[in-house]
C-alpha cells in the first residue's frame, strides 16, 4: 500500500475541506476517522437503518455540497481508526479498532482536525445520572432520529441551546424550558452587529420559530445553580436576574457553557521546512469558531500544507473568511454574555464534584492547595488524581486549573496543559497493542 503524502485526523467539515483542497493540488491524502461515518459532530450521520432527522436549510445545504465534493475527489478513509500520536522519529501511529492492531505511516504532513469539546461549569449535582451536555443530546438525536424522552431542561449559555431545543421540538418532545444566563434580546449593539452575518441570522430565525411555535419558555438572564435528586427525578434550582429562585422538576438536564478546542494531548504545530512530518491544525481544534468557519479553516490548512510542500503560497480569500467567522463568534459571545458574572469556583460547596471521572471534589482540591509546599498542576494531577480519569481532563482540567488560581491567587497561575500535558499516545491503548507495532530487534539474537 502506497503511503499518502498527507494524513488528516478527523472527518468533520474542517478535515473534509482540507482533504479536498490537498487532493486538488495533486498530493495524495488520507483521512483517519474514529467513527464508521464522516461528518463530525456538526454533520453527524445516523446509525445504520435510521433515517436522517430534519435539518435547517443552511446546514443541510453545506453538508450536501461538502459530501458531494468529497465523494467526487475519491479520497481514501480509514474508518474506526484512532490517532495515537507522532513519535520522535516522525512515525504516525494509528489504532485500527476493527483489527485491534496498530498501523504505522510516515507521511510528509499531518493535519489535525479533531474539532471542539463542550465547556460545562461545575455546579452541585452536575455529575448525577440524567445530566449530560446539550451537545451530547444533539448528537444522540442525529444518530437515533429520536428526541430524548421525558421532561428535559436545557441550561447554560449560548446559541447551541436554541438549536438543540428546536431539534427536540421537531422530533416531538420540546424541552420544558431553555435556561439562558444571558439575554440576547436586550443586547442592542451586538444584535445590530449580527446583521452583517446573514446566514447565521437565518439559521437562528428558523430555530427560534420552532421554539415559539411550541411555546418553549426561554428563561433569559437565569442561571441553573444547583441540581438535586428528587426521587427518580432531578430538581433544578434556578436563580433569576432579580435574585429570586424557582425550582423545576425534570427527568433529564442538558448543560452547555460554550465550546473550546479539542486539543488535549495533541502534538504542537511544526511548519519548518526541515520538519517531517509537518503538523498543522484545522478548524475548531485550532480555534473554536463554529461550523461556519470550519470549512474555510480546513481549506486554509490544506492550502498551507500544499504551500509548504511545494514552496508556493496562494491562500487568497481564505484568511479573510476565517477572520469574518472570528468576528461573528466575538459578536455572539457579546450577545449571549451572562447577565451576572459567573460565580467564582471557590464559592462552590466542598462536596461539589470537580472531576466526574474520578469523583474528586472541590474540597479535595482545596485540601491539596492548602499544603505548605505549593503543588503544581502536574503534582495535583498525580497526588489527587484530577484529570486522570477516562476523559483525561477534557472536562475537568480547565476548571481545576481555574480553581487552583482562585485558591492561591498570589502564585503562578496554572494552565490547563499543566494537568493534561502534551504526550503520546493521545488516547489510552493497551500495552500489548502498542508493543505489537514495534518491530522486533534481532541484532543481538
Amino acid at each position: 500500500m502506497t503511503e499518502p503524502d498527507v494524513i488528516i485526523i478527523g472527518g468533520g467539515p474542517a478535515g473534509l475541506s482540507a482533504a479536498i483542497e490537498i487532493s486538488r493540488s495533486g498530493y495524495s491524502v488520507e483521512i483517519v476517522e474514529q467513527r464508521e461515518s464522516l461528518g463530525g459532530a456538526v454533520h453527524r450521520q445516523p446509525i445504520a437503518g435510521v433515517a436522517p432527522i430534519s435539518q435547517a436549510a443552511g446546514p443541510k445545504a453545506r453538508w450536501n455540497a461538502l459530501a458531494q465534493a468529497f465523494s467526487a475527489a475519491r479520497i481514501s478513509v480509514r474508518h474506526a481508526s484512532v490517532f495515537l500520536g507522532v513519535d520522535g522519529d516522525g512515525l504516525v501511529l494509528i489504532e485500527n479498532r476493527r483489527t485491534g492492531r496498530i498501523e504505522q505511516a510516515r507521511p510528509k504532513a499531518v493535519i489535525l482536525a479533531t474539532g471542539a469539546v463542550e465547556k460545562v461549569h461545575p455546579r452541585p449535582g452536575w455529575q448525577m445520572a440524567g445530566v449530560s451536555t446539550a451537545g451530547g443530546l444533539q448528537v444522540m438525536m442525529k444518530e437515533t432520529g429520536r428526541a430524548p424522552q421525558g421532561r428535559v431542561l436545557l441550561a447554560g449559555s449560548g446559541p447551541l441551546l436554541i438549536a438543540v431545543a428546536a431539534q427536540m421540538a421537531r422530533l416531538g418532545n420540546p424541552p420544558v424550558a431553555i435556561v439562558e444566563a444571558g439575554d440576547p434580546l436586550r443586547r442592542v449593539g451586538p444584535g445590530i452587529a449580527m446583521l452583517g452575518h446573514a446566514a447565521l441570522l437565518r439559521e437562528a430565525a428558523g430555530y427560534l420559530s420552532q421554539i415559539y411555535l411550541r411555546r418553549v419558555p426561554w428563561l433569559r438572564g437565569t442561571q441553573l445553580v444547583t441540581i438535586a435528586r428528587d426521587g427518580e427525578n432531578l430538581q433544578a434550582v434556578l436563580r433569576r436576574r432579580d435574585g429570586g429562585e424557582r425550582q423545576i422538576t425534570v427527568d433529564r438536564i442538558g448543560l452547555h457553557d460554550g465550546i473550546r478546542p479539542n486539543d488535549f494531548g495533541l502534538p504542537n504545530e511544526t511548519t519548518a521546512s526541515t520538519s517531517r512530518p509537518l503538523i498543522v491544525r484545522a478548524g475548531d481544534c485550532r480555534e473554536a469558531l463554529g461550523a461556519f468557519a470550519a470549512e474555510a479553516d480546513g481549506r486554509r490548512a490544506g492550502r498551507t500544507v500544499t504551500d509548504l510542500l511545494s514552496g508556493k503560497r496562494d491562500r487568497a480569500g481564505l484568511d479573510h473568511a476565517v477572520e469574518r467567522a472570528r468576528l461573528a463568534q466575538a459578536t455572539l459571545a457579546e450577545l449571549f454574555a451572562p447577565i451576572h458574572a459567573a460565580q467564582p469556583l471557590r464559592s462552590l460547596p466542598d462536596d461539589t464534584v470537580l472531576c466526574r471521572c474520578e469523583g474528586k471534589t472541590v474540597g479535595d482540591l482545596r485540601q491539596l492547595c492548602s499544603r505548605a509546599d505549593r503543588l503544581t498542576g502536574r503534582e495535583v494531577k498525580h497526588n489527587g488524581r484530577f484529570a486522570m480519569g477516562a476523559c483525561q481532563g477534557r472536562f475537568c482540567a480547565a476548571n481545576t486549573a481555574a480553581l487552583m488560581a482562585e485558591i492561591n491567587p498570589d502564585g503562578p497561575a496554572p494552565s490547563t496543559e499543566d494537568l493534561t500535558g502534551r504526550r503520546w499516545p493521545v488516547r489510552p491503548i493497551s500495552i500489548a497493542a502498542l508493543t505489537g507495532a514495534i518491530p522486533p530487534n534481532t541484532e543481538n539474537e
